[in-house]
């Protein structure tokens, strides 16, 4: 009869199948971790094309936030509430425009950055891309509700930050970036 060894307390460490088992090596990058990487650059990518759209769209954007401000302003002035001038119409409508494309510049470092450092297997990035996600799920949902033309830019960003994500949780990536926690 024969006995298995007992585990040992040691390392969980597991050579990656196929190289890269020497300690301080690090293993190849797996197939689904690439196509991952390459997911969240185009998250950055579809993020800077709305960016640009948001540019070239503005004028009707602030048109939009001046009407709505003139007629928050009317039934303002009939309840006997404060009016906003036309100074502070015309900083709204440039504050509104500049807090999108700040939002989509902070998107797109953001993707940049999680497809760094994903690809190169840092452990604490798989979990701050799974939680970037959740947030931008959230985003979805709003975007959906108030049925506006950027629900689908932020759906397609969702489709890519999902299969980004499934795919950095796949068993292989993960020992990819096991190996890169032993360094």
């Amino acid at each position: 009869m024969s006995y298995q060894p007992y585990p040992t307390g040691g390392s969980s460490y597991q050579p990656y199948p196929g190289g890269g088992d020497q300690i301080g090596q690090r293993p190849p990058q797996p197939r689904p971790v690439r196509i991952a990487v390459w997911l969240m650059y185009g998250g950055a990518a579809l993020s800077a094309l709305s960016a640009i759209l948001i540019l070239v769209v503005s004028s009707s954007i602030r048109n939009a936030v001046h009407k709505a401000l003139v007629k928050a302003n009317a039934t303002n002035r009939a309840n006997g509430k404060a009016v906003l001038t036309a100074a502070q119409i015309h900083t709204a409508e440039n504050l509104y425009i500049g807090v999108i494309l700040f939002i989509l510049v902070l998107g797109i470092a953001l993707w940049v950055w999680m497809a760094w450092a994903n690809g190169r297997g840092r452990h604490w990035a798989r979990i701050t891309a799974t939680v970037l996600f959740a947030i931008n799920t959230l985003y979805l949902v709003i975007s959906v509700s108030r049925a506006g033309g950027s629900a689908i830019f932020v759906g397609l960003s969702w489709i890519l930050g999902l299969g980004a994500v499934i795919l950095i949780w796949r068993r292989e990536s993960s020992q990819y970036y096991l190996a890169g926690r032993m360094k």
